[in-house]
């Protein structure tokens, strides 16, 4: 099983190389490869030192499998010749999410859908990955009709030159912004570019992904996201009207008994989600459980996960673990 991960180098890429090694992800040989500024370096993989290559040397050295973290405009022209190749991409950045001929994938909601003739398989939004994972099970128990989200995200998902702008602004450092304001002390209402209706393209990806990932219309999604001075871990606070009522026993009842999600959420002893908990863990953490005493079948809940973890890297292993371990590669 040859392993190949692109942009091996970034915070992604750092991520995916440690839940490689903590999941026991079973690998012959591994790829690691970045820009050609990096190209001849080494990295550590599991106790041992590799060479850094090229994407051209890794597509000549045909890999199994291809883990793309090294952004949008990379995946678009490389994929698609990895694919051709026979190689299986999965593929971190937004490129393909939405590509109506492309799988977008969390492994405990929709794995089932691959085949082997699935060559590019998209991982979602970070934002969204957390999202879905806790909306699955109650969309199927009681049906959405309509999310509102509002998000607390970390500085570690815009990446490194962001993470270091909010580490010298604590510091009193002057130095290079990855924002146009500061973010110390700061909530930033602006993640990723604006568009034309006037949403950022993170707030639409988070209304667009989560239909295409149930492969359901029949609810609508809408988001204001918020940039805040944390170094890791995502935030949500989230609002669904169902269409039908629901018992907030039963809820609860069924978020703990779901694959990948631990209820934190006794208001008695303070326990709720924290992105400060979150950090390092695989799971996506469900708090403040609560009925919307404003209007009828509609709850309240809180939502954390590390977004470098299930939010990216753990994410694409473990459709990398679904297609060894059905065989599909």
């Amino acid at each position: 099983m040859k392993i190949a991960v692109v942009g091996a180098t970034g915070m992604v890429g750092e991520v995916m190389r440690q839940v490689l090694v903590e999941r026991k992800f079973p690998i012959t040989e591994f790829i690691p490869v970045a820009s050609e500024r990096s190209v001849g370096k080494e990295i550590r993989f599991n106790g041992k030192d590799y060479k850094i290559v090229c994407v051209q040397t890794a597509l000549e050295m045909k890999p199994n499998i291809a883990i793309f973290s090294a952004g949008g405009s990379t995946s678009l022209e490389w994929a698609p010749k990895f694919a051709e190749a026979g190689i299986v991409v999965i593929d971190n950045s937004s490129a393909w999410r939405m590509d109506p001929t492309k799988k977008l994938v969390v492994p405990e909601i929709n794995a089932k859908e691959l085949s082997k003739e699935d060559k590019i398989i998209a991982n979602p939004n970070c934002s969204t990955i957390q999202l879905v994972l806790a909306l699955a099970p109650l969309h199927e128990k009681y049906k959405m009709k309509r999310v509102v989200v509002s998000t607390y995200q970390s500085v570690s998902g815009t990446g490194i030159k962001a993470v270091q702008q909010l580490e010298n602004e604590t510091k009193g450092i002057e130095g290079e912004m990855a924002y146009p304001y500061q973010i110390n002390r700061n909530a930033l209402p602006h993640c990723d570019v604006f568009e034309e209706n006037g949403y950022t393209k993170e707030e639409m990806k988070l209304a667009r992904e989560p239909q295409k990932i149930f492969n359901d219309r029949t609810f609508s999604v809408t988001a204001t996201a918020v940039r805040i001075p944390t170094s890791g871990g995502h935030s949500e606070s989230v609002n669904v009207e169902f269409l039908n009522d629901f018992d907030l026993a039963e809820v609860r009842e069924i978020l703990s008994n779901t694959e990948g999600i631990i209820v934190q959420d006794n208001t008695a002893t303070n326990t709720y989600p924290m992105p400060i908990l979150a950090n390092g863990k695989d799971e996506v953490f469900v708090g403040r459980i609560r009925r919307d005493e404003t209007q009828p079948n509609t709850l309240n809940m809180w939502i954390v996960a590390d977004n470098l973890r299930k939010g990216a890297a753990t994410n694409a292993v473990q459709i990398a673990e679904y297609l060894v371990k059905n065989q599909l590669v």
